[in-house]
């Protein structure tokens, strides 16, 4: 005897939607004629709920924030669910705390609604692809300095040259990304020709998506002990000792965020960032720290390109990564970082 689905979705679907719904095991559909006036029902043992459906073929971090947002605005406690090819990790932890169901190729099923709870979790994504099968410019490396710069002043009209100077990378590079984010809705365009500028339009997807692509590679670093009477004064001497010594550098994470977010208390180590052209034996030597690799207190970093140091601002004595890049760094902190980076978000960058 056929086991009968979990969930059944029926009514006036678009194509590609029910495309990717027949090739989900938990999923049956049963679509209707558009041009039917019918509402989309969602199923699930005897309980039925009238829901929205939006198909996108990709949903990523800043896709599933603008799609939460829609939701909110839904009249009648209608419900949103949405259906697509691919979604990230992020983007799908954005749709349950919004409350917005989801069903992708992959397999995985959120659907929470009034008398409705179905969770199933599919393979892991794999890498999307943008026009033409070509994928999109990630916002890592190069790309990711070139949207950390729109973040950092959100309010502005930005023609191309303008932003590949304030990102130190080519034009032609500024122009992808501007396209890349153009595609996601994330920037308007005014005027042309010359005259051409881009706005961000949507800036907390802008940094959703930028801290779920960033990804920092080659890093090198070295683990360090230095006797200190508390972190805080800490992250005020090495930052000292490291000008002294010429080496450009950036003080993240929780010793950085708390320089500019007061809530932040506990500073079991201070991370540092350093220029990639130093020699990390020399910095520990430079700062009178010792190496380890048990029970240390610093952790000094460098990735090439120098991406961390973006953007980076003197607080007091203290040179500190931007506060994007301070976001970023403390999400990946598993010391209730990801708590910590949404009091700097909520605090510090205000959106």
């Amino acid at each position: 005897m056929k086991k009968p689905r979990p969930v059944k979705i029926r009514g006036p679907l678009d194509q590609e939607a029910v495309r990717i719904l027949r090739d989900v095991p938990d999923v049956a559909v049963e679509p209707a004629a558009p041009t039917q006036r019918r509402d989309i029902v969602l199923q699930a043992g005897d309980v039925a709920r009238v829901v929205e459906v939006k198909t996108q073929r990709t949903i990523n971090a800043a896709a599933a924030r603008q799609l939460a947002e829609y939701a909110k605005q839904l009249r009648g406690g209608a419900h949103l669910i949405v259906v697509a090819r691919t979604t990230t990790e992020d983007a799908r932890k954005l749709l349950d705390d919004a409350g917005v169901g989801l069903v992708d190729a992959a397999g995985n099923l959120h659907i929470q609604l009034p008398g409705i709870f179905v969770w199933a979790e599919g393979r892991r994504e794999e890498g999307q692809t943008g026009r033409g099968g070509e994928p999109p410019v990630r916002l890592t490396g190069k790309a990711g300095v070139v949207a950390e710069a729109l973040l950092t002043d959100v309010e502005r009209d930005w023609k191309v040259q303008d932003l590949a100077e304030r990102g130190g990378v080519s034009a032609a590079l500024a122009h992808r990304v501007l396209v890349r984010l153009e595609r996601e809705k994330l920037v308007e365009v005014k005027g042309a020709g010359p005259q051409r500028t881009r706005r961000v339009t949507n800036p907390t997807a802008l940094l959703d998506l930028w801290a779920e692509e960033l990804r920092d590679r080659g890093i090198r670093q070295e683990r360090g002990f230095r006797l200190a009477r508390d972190p805080r004064g800490q992250a005020k001497t090495l930052s000292r000792l490291l000008v002294h010594a010429g080496v450009d550098h950036a003080v993240t994470g929780a010793a950085g965020a708390a320089l500019l977010a007061p809530f932040i208390t506990a500073i079991p180590v201070v991370d540092v960032w350093v220029t990639e052209t130093a020699d990390l034996d020399d910095v520990l030597g430079g700062i009178k720290a010792d190496r380890v690799q048990e029970g240390h207190n610093l952790v000094v970093r460098q990735v090439p390109g120098d991406g961390p140091l973006a953007f980076r601002r003197r607080v007091g004595e203290v040179w500190v990564a931007s506060p994007f890049r301070l976001f970023h760094d403390l999400r990946q902190d598993p010391r209730r970082g990801r708590e910590q980076a949404d009091r700097l978000r909520e605090e510090v960058i205000g959106f």
